[in-house]
């Protein structure tokens, strides 16, 4: 490859990658959002007696989860699209973004509170997000539909999502009854690691609208029909049992624990489909996991101490707090 063809190459990279981070922004914007709104539907129907947690679907009757189902799918069509131009181990870890949304959002809409600990697990949330953005795969990880099929039909990834699928039904048959409305992690669970797999589905069907575009396929073909049927069965399953866990649980409780699921079980699915890693010095894999786990970590203050009231005034005390106090001991 001549200077000149690396160049361009480099220039086309670095677009697309522009292109893509743009897009994962804009979707985190909307389903951090989608998350608020969806809620507020719910709590509605809760104070009729419709629980989704029970079983029911009042929510499809209800203009406010249906507003709030619109923004999460505006959010995952700009997600959707962000897989053509960037990789997956960029646009998923993205997805925090969302939860700092939904943080803020559910402070001012759900009177759920955001102490100082939330707030700083909010900053640490972007931080650790900037770190992976910046030190993230530049190059495509798959650059034809064909090659995305033939990676799904030699690699492992079969023998991953059968572990996912059978997993999760035996999820359903055996802890739902019994746990679900006790534990987050069962609905959460399910959601998130089928939702690894609509990743995978997005990826593909990007790729062939991409190829469709520039003429160089048609959108008619067998394997396309496959994805997108799968991605169908992936998403309901997905919006299913996110629903419920959100009617049961706090949303500063399901938004963080989904991410860390989810977005561990992209990153493992993209390991062994994509190996996106390979494209990485050893330098930026490093920064990789350490974002990650800096936004695992902001993840955990925004929920584990959520009911916890603490203010700048109880870490710095001001003087007058502390002259008040000196002068009872004193009198003591």
């Amino acid at each position: 490859m001549d200077s000149e063809t690396k160049i361009h190459s480099d220039a086309t990279n670095s677009r697309e990658f522009n292109i893509g981070l743009g897009l994962a922004l804009s979707s985190s914007l909307f389903i951090g959002s989608s998350f608020i709104i969806k809620k507020l539907g719910l709590r509605r129907l809760s104070e009729k007696g419709l629980r989704a947690s029970n079983g029911g679907f009042g929510y499809l009757r209800d203009w406010v989860w249906w507003l709030g189902f619109i923004t999460m799918g505006v959010g995952e069509a700009a997600n959707f699209i962000a897989y053509g131009f960037a990789p997956a181990s960029l646009v998923t870890p993205l997805g925090a973004i969302s939860i700092l949304v939904s943080a803020i959002f559910a402070s001012k809409f759900l009177n759920e509170r955001l102490n100082l600990l939330g707030k700083i697990g909010c900053l640490l949330c972007v931080l650790g997000s900037t770190i992976v953005v910046i030190h993230a795969p530049k190059e495509v990880d798959i650059h034809s539909f064909d090659e995305l099929i033939s990676k799904i039909t030699t690699s492992g990834f079969i023998y991953y999502a059968i572990i996912v699928i059978v997993s999760s039904a035996l999820t359903v048959k055996y802890l739902v009854p019994s746990y679900g409305n006790t534990n987050v992690i069962v609905y959460t669970y399910i959601c998130s690691t089928i939702g690894s797999l609509s990743v995978i589905c997005c990826k593909g069907i990007s790729l062939c609208i991409r190829e469709t575009l520039a003429g160089t396929r048609t959108m008619i073909n067998l394997p396309l029909f496959l994805l997108v049927i799968f991605l169908l069965l992936c998403i309901c399953v997905q919006m299913n049992y996110l629903n419920k866990a959100l009617d049961v649980f706090n949303t500063a409780i399901v938004n963080p624990i989904y991410y860390v699921f989810f977005t561990s079980s992209v990153i493992i699915a993209s390991a062994i489909l994509f190996q996106e890693w390979k494209h990485l010095t050893v330098i930026d894999s490093i920064a990789n996991i350490t974002g990650f786990l800096v936004v695992i970590i902001a993840i955990f203050m925004l929920s584990a101490f959520k009911d916890i009231q603490i203010t700048l005034l109880d870490v710095y005390p001001s003087k007058r707090a502390r002259n008040r106090e000196g002068h009872t001991d004193s009198i003591v």
